[in-house]
């Protein structure tokens, strides 16, 4: 799995019964409900390459597509007009392979949001046996929220004249740097929420819960387990405060704060994550001196850094083999590094100590320089979206509660960089919803009683560990800790993986632990740095 991290833009259970499909859904049938089940799909091999399954994994993957079923269901754009415009939502099911055993269906979504889950079944159970466990006794229900996806989706058409995303200039952002690249946001929100408002005001996490609970009645299921990670964590929070009865077993990992929907919390929430992480890896650095030479102390290692990182800002690298200059940006980012690259990034802020400029780059650098990035080629024609901006946007904006003023996001990005010295300029520049122009809708989450696991990832910043804590005590449940640094990485572990599989089967929360995804004793390299976008990946 890649996990591409861009700077600035997830009570105990009672009484479990099965929730096997039966019979009894006459009142979905009432109604006309039902699912429009129809040929799946067929992806060449050019697609399963994009889709990133390996050639040794294909006639696996296309044996689970042999058996996966896809179809549509009809949903209104506007709840509260059940008889206006019509929406359709994509779904696949891949059925239990024990029919006699069959615990119903189980949602997956694999966050975002724009995040597609069309495929998350088959992707799921072909990541490891222990996933695949899951298929033995649930259906498991990929599907697109609205908005994405096969599921009636939109793009917004980019202005007249509009030059696109404005890339940061080098070193701290000043005020007048920020406002062009504020105004710029600014116009092209309120032209992409201007030009299909109908539409768009309905992509809420609230309507995709609804949308889900339309779902399940076209099913004919009393009730549907759920499985959801980062953004699929506030769908599962949501739709589990909206139709709490309608749920049997529910695991959400990296789970969002029950205020994502506020982004003066959110970002310098997880950038004050990244700020704690680059503190642990000095002290890791500190214990290892003699390897790196950046000091025997975390005091000394943070100096340091901040001493390299006040350099570039002032003068950045210039290398005759390296596109674009090195500025503070690569110093945090290389600061920021999850603990999987811990080696790398050390090994190369001791060469930035002894680098020349204007000469060849040393090694250590130019192997985490990301080559740069050219007009992506056209995907093949029968490939799926598996992601749309124009819905992530949506979903952001349309929920953002924060100030959009461009004074208050100057604020929030000093006292980010101030807050947070080792990292802020990987951190500090949150995605803004200025110029959107459509009415903030609230979602609401309430407490139950139904049974609710949670998963929280130790040091990770994309969800920061106490989120899970604060999202326990606004909805119910029990926390699993995973000790990693990998945001989403339950189901790509196989001993996490089996925690979430016994409580899927049995129904009995667990509070334990498991290691996740852990540093291997020869690492492979594990960042890439895009001079350009300042654009961070790791591989997990």
């Amino acid at each position: 799995m890649r996990i591409r991290k861009r700077v600035a833009a997830v009570a105990v259970g009672l009484a479990m019964g099965t929730t096997g499909v039966t019979a009894t859904g006459t009142a979905a049938a009432q109604e006309g409900l039902s699912v429009d089940w129809h040929a799946c799909p067929q992806y060449s091999d050019a697609v399963l390459e994009q889709l990133q399954i390996r050639p040794e994994d294909r006639e696996a993957f296309r044996a689970l597509w042999a058996r996966t079923e896809c179809g549509t269901v009809r949903v209104p754009l506007d709840y509260r007009r059940p008889a206006g415009r019509q929406l359709d939502i994509a779904i696949t099911r891949l059925k239990a392979t024990d029919r006699s055993h069959s615990l119903g269906p189980m949602f997956m979504n694999p966050g975002g949001p724009g995040g597609s889950g069309y495929l998350m079944p088959a992707q799921l159970v072909l990541e490891n046996p222990t996933n695949a466990s899951l298929n033995e006794h649930y259906d498991l229900i990929g599907f697109d929220p609205r908005g994405i996806g096969y599921s009636t989706s939109y793009d917004c058409p980019a202005p007249e004249g509009d030059p696109g995303p404005q890339e940061p200039p080098s070193g701290p952002l000043t005020k007048t740097a920020l406002r062009r690249m504020y105004d710029a946001t600014a116009t092209h929100n309120a032209a992409c929420s201007a030009s299909n408002p109908a539409f768009l005001r309905g992509l809420t996490t609230a309507n995709a819960a609804r949308d889900l609970n339309t779902v399940r009645r076209a099913l004919h299921a009393p009730r549907a387990a759920y499985f959801g990670a980062s953004w699929g964590t506030q769908l599962g929070a949501v739709y589990r405060s909206m139709f709490p009865a309608t749920i049997s077993r529910m695991w959400l990992d990296s789970v969002v704060s029950p205020r994502a929907y506020d982004f003066s919390y959110r970002f310098p929430g997880s950038a004050r994550a990244t700020e704690e992480g680059a503190r642990l890896f000095t002290s890791w650095l500190a214990s290892r001196d003699s390897v790196y030479g950046l000091g025997d102390t975390p005091s000394e290692v943070e100096s340091a850094i901040l001493a390299l990182r006040e350099a570039a800002d002032a003068h950045p690298w210039e290398f005759s083999d390296i596109p674009q200059p090195l500025d503070g940006s690569f110093v945090a980012f290389l600061a920021s590094a999850p603990d999987l690259a811990w080696d790398q990034a050390g090994t190369a802020l001791h060469a930035l100590t002894t680098a020349t400029p204007g000469g060849p780059a040393p090694q250590e650098i130019k192997d985490l320089i990301a080559p740069p990035q050219d007009t992506p080629p056209e995907p093949p024609a029968d490939a799926p979206q598996p992601f749309n901006e124009t819905a992530q946007n949506a979903y952001l904006c349309n929920e953002d509660t924060s100030a959009r003023d461009f004074d208050s996001l100057w604020t929030e990005y000093q006292r980010t960089l101030s807050d947070n010295p080792l990292t802020g300029l990987l951190t500090a520049l949150r995605p803004t919803c200025a110029g959107w122009s459509l009415p903030t809708q609230h979602f609401t989450l309430k407490h139950s009683q139904g049974s609710l696991q949670l998963s929280a990832h130790r040091h990770e910043s994309s969800t920061p560990y106490p989120w899970a804590a604060e999202m326990r005590d606004k909805i119910g449940g029990t926390i699993f800790t995973v000790e990693d640094f990998v945001h989403g990485s339950l189901p790509f572990d196989p001993t996490c993986a089996s925690h979430m599989t016994t409580y899927f089967t049995t129904g009995v929360p667990d509070a334990g632990s498991c290691p996740g995804i852990q540093p291997k004793p020869r690492p492979e390299p594990e960042l890439a740095y895009n001079a350009t976008t300042e654009t961070a990946v790791q591989a997990s």
